[in-house]
């Protein structure tokens, strides 16, 4: 979402963004040239460029291309189209080079240590500080595909609603959104490994990162003491030139962008197609627009929850997705779910879904969330598709037939092809 001279208020608009991985078409090889697919459209080597409603761009390696809405859109029903039709430009656009876009939130072969190119154009002093502290050959930056939603607020009262309410979410956005079960070849026994690398690309300076989960931090002022000025303190040894020191540092798993007056949430793995994102981005907003109106618990009693706490949550949510069992009743309190010793995150998410959303007009969106919810996450499904101990193959066979879901925005179920 762009910088706005009249901020937005709570929920009046939304930005997303969603990033795809450029392969070669049959060895689905990591193919580093979206420089070349932004040449070919505009005729210059700019990181981004805007097509009306829908912008592409580059960020840090050159194998990644996002989509993103061009500013603020008022309304997410149908966007998916949108980024459909994006999608099936770009595929159609890379044939030449006989590569393809492949969907989830991580390359299940890619070998981050050679097949990592960073972007060489605009913005490339950016991306080559933060190789020269953190190394970025390795999957936690180099192999990590995410859908971001971006979520207005016009004032600080605004901004501690919306932050405390996006705190207590952020544990179980994982359960619907997991798309990363295989990494180096093998299924690494974890829903959502991208997110377990990305949890530890920093560690050098752990200040980045904190614990994924923000902080209890309810206005600038206190984001700024609290998050903020720790981090550009903690990089500035490794960044004389004060190029990192910018809110983008922040790599929490939702990150206040005052410039543009957003919180930017940047957990969700990307799915299959975008019909399968903006079913869960339709998820996560109807909650949040729940806990932010106080349906179940007081705003009050959303700011008591530490960092620490929830993030024991989300590290379960990390490993088993919708089967991880939430044992802690207060937590499960704060979305009025009715569970007498413990329930599953998926039981929670069917109640969250239940109580606040209605996909009437949109059947494709709903179905897709149905499938989640009723058949896992796509890691889940993945790793069904894909067997146990699956060959170098059958992992093949099987991310093939996630790009060919990803150009017919179909969802993903391991007996069928999309």
């Amino acid at each position: 979402m762009s910088k706005r001279k009249t901020p937005l208020h709570l929920f009046e608009a939304f930005g997303v963004e969603l990033e795809y991985m450029i392969v070669e078409r049959d060895s689905l090889k990591v193919k580093p040239i979206t420089d070349k697919l932004i040449y070919d459209q505009v005729g210059e080597y700019l990181s981004d460029v805007e097509f009306g409603d829908i912008a592409w761009s580059n960020e840090l390696v050159l194998h990644v291309v996002e989509l993103k809405t061009q500013g603020p859109v008022q309304n997410l029903a149908g966007l998916q189209w949108k980024m459909l039709e994006h999608v099936r430009k770009i595929n159609q656009m890379l044939q030449k080079y006989d590569a393809m876009l492949l969907p989830t939130g991580a390359h299940p072969l890619m070998n981050p240590d050679t097949d990592t190119q960073l972007w060489p154009h605009e913005h490339n002093a950016i991306y080559e500080a933060y190789n020269k502290v953190f190394d970025c050959r390795g999957h936690g930056w180099a192999n990590l595909q995410s859908t971001h939603l971006n979520l207005p607020f016009a004032n600080d009262e605004e901004f501690e609603k919306l932050h405390a309410a996006i705190r207590v979410l952020l544990p179980i956005m994982p359960a619907l959104s997991a798309s990363s079960p295989i990494l180096d070849g093998r299924l690494t026994g974890l829903d959502d490994t991208r997110l377990e690398v990305y949890r530890h690309n920093q560690d050098r300076i752990p200040a980045i990162a904190g614990s994924i989960i923000p902080e209890q931090a309810f206005s600038k002022a206190a984001y700024e003491a609290i998050i903020l000025n720790p981090i550009y303190e903690a990089i500035k040894p490794y960044d004389a030139e004060g190029i990192l020191q910018d809110e983008f540092l922040n790599s929490r798993g939702a990150i206040a962008r005052f410039q543009r007056n957003a919180i930017e949430i940047r957990l969700l793995d990307i799915q299959e197609s975008p019909v399968a994102d903006l079913a869960i981005v339709q998820a996560v907003v109807g909650v949040l627009q729940a806990l932010v109106a106080e349906r179940w618990a007081k705003i009050s009693e959303l700011k008591k929850w530490d960092e620490k706490r929830l993030a024991s949550i989300l590290h379960q949510v990390i490993a088993k997705g919708q089967q991880a069992i939430i044992t802690d009743l207060e937590f499960i309190g704060l979305f009025g779910f009715k569970c007498t010793e413990n329930c599953t995150v998926g039981e929670l998410w069917k109640h969250l879904v239940k109580e606040t959303l209605t996909l009437d007009d949109e059947p494709e969106v709903a179905y897709a969330l149905h499938v989640i919810l009723s058949r896992g996450n796509l890691s889940r499904r993945i790793s069904e598709a894909a067997g146990d101990a699956p060959s170098e193959e059958k992992i093949k066979e099987v991310y093939q037939n996630l790009a060919i879901c990803l150009q017919n925005g179909g969802v993903f179920l391991p007996e069928k092809p999309c």
